[in-house]
C-alpha cells in the first residue's frame, strides 16, 4: 500500500499527527519561516499506541472537507542504527507494523526541505518500524536486523489509516530521542530531550516545502 499523489483542491489540507502533547506544543509553537502550504494545516495529538493513532486519523479525516487531506505522522522515536543521537532526524521511505507496510510519499523532497531548515542535523531514511509498546535492548536489535532505521508506536498505524480513508499523500518524520548508545533510562536523558524537542520545533517550514511540491502540477 503506498501514498497517492492526488489532485488538489483550492486549499488542500495538511494534517500533522502525533502522540504526545510536548511534540504537540512543540510543533505548534516552533518556528514558521517561509511560505506557508496551500492549504490549512491541522496539527492532532492522538494519544500514545496504535489503537490511539488509528482513532484519532480516522476522526480526523472523517471530518467535511478532509478528502485529499496530505499526513504526516511525526514526533518523537528510538533509533536503531549504532551512531544515532538525540536530536538526529528520520525521514521514513516506508513504515512497518504487524498491519502490513505503508510507502511514504516524496521522501526526497522532505530529506532536502530538512537539510535546508536544518543545517547541520543528521537525516536519517530508511523503513520506520511500529510496535505497540516501548522497545529496549533485545527487541531494539532485533528489529534493526529487519532494516529497520527506527521505531515508534503511531506513525505505521497513522499513515495505514489515513489511506484506508482515501487516497492521499502521506509521511513519517521522526526526531531520534533515544538511542541504542544514549537510552532514556541514561544519564544524559534530560539534555537528549531538551535537543531532540528544538529539533521537532524547527520541522514545520519542511513540512510547508513538502506539502507545497507535491501539490505542483506535473510537466
Amino acid at each position: 500500500m503506498g501514498g497517492a499523489q492526488v489532485p488538489p483542491g483550492p486549499a488542500t489540507p495538511l494534517l500533522i499527527a502525533c502522540a504526545l502533547g510536548i511534540e504537540r506544543l512543540a510543533l505548534r509553537t516552533g518556528r514558521r519561516g517561509g511560505e506557508a502550504g496551500p492549504g490549512p494545516v491541522s496539527i492532532i495529538r492522538s494519544g500514545m499506541g496504535p489503537r490511539n493513532a488509528e482513532s484519532a486519523v480516522r476522526r480526523a479525516l472523517g471530518l467535511p472537507g478532509a478528502g485529499g487531506t496530505a499526513v504526516i505522522a511525526s514526533g518523537f522515536c528510538a533509533g536503531l542504527e549504532p551512531g544515532m543521537h538525540p536530536g538526529d532526524l528520520v525521514v521514513a521511505e516506508e513504515t512497518r507494523d504487524g498491519g502490513g507496510t505503508t510507502a511514504c510519499t516524496g521522501t526526497g523532497l522532505l530529506v532536502d526541505a530538512l537539510v535546508r531548515a536544518l543545517p547541520g542535523r543528521t537525516v536519517h531514511t530508511g523503513p520506520l518500524a511500529g510496535s505497540g509498546h516501548v522497545v529496549r535492548g533485545p527487541e531494539r536489535a532485533g528489529l534493526m536486523a529487519t532494516g529497520a532505521v527506527a521505531v515508534d508506536m503511531e506513525s505505521a498505524a497513522t499513515l495505514r489509516t489515513a489511506l484506508r480513508t482515501g487516497p492521499r499523500p502521506v509521511a513519517a518524520v521522526r526526531v531520534v530521542v533515544d538511542a541504542p548508545e544514549h537510552e532514556l533510562v541514561r544519564i544524559g536523558t534530560v539534555r537528549g530531550g531538551i535537543s531532540a524537542f528544538r529539533v521537532l520545533r524547527a520541522v514545520l517550514p519542511a513540512f510547508h516545502e513538502w506539502h507545497r511540491s507535491l501539490l505542483l502540477p506535473r510537466r
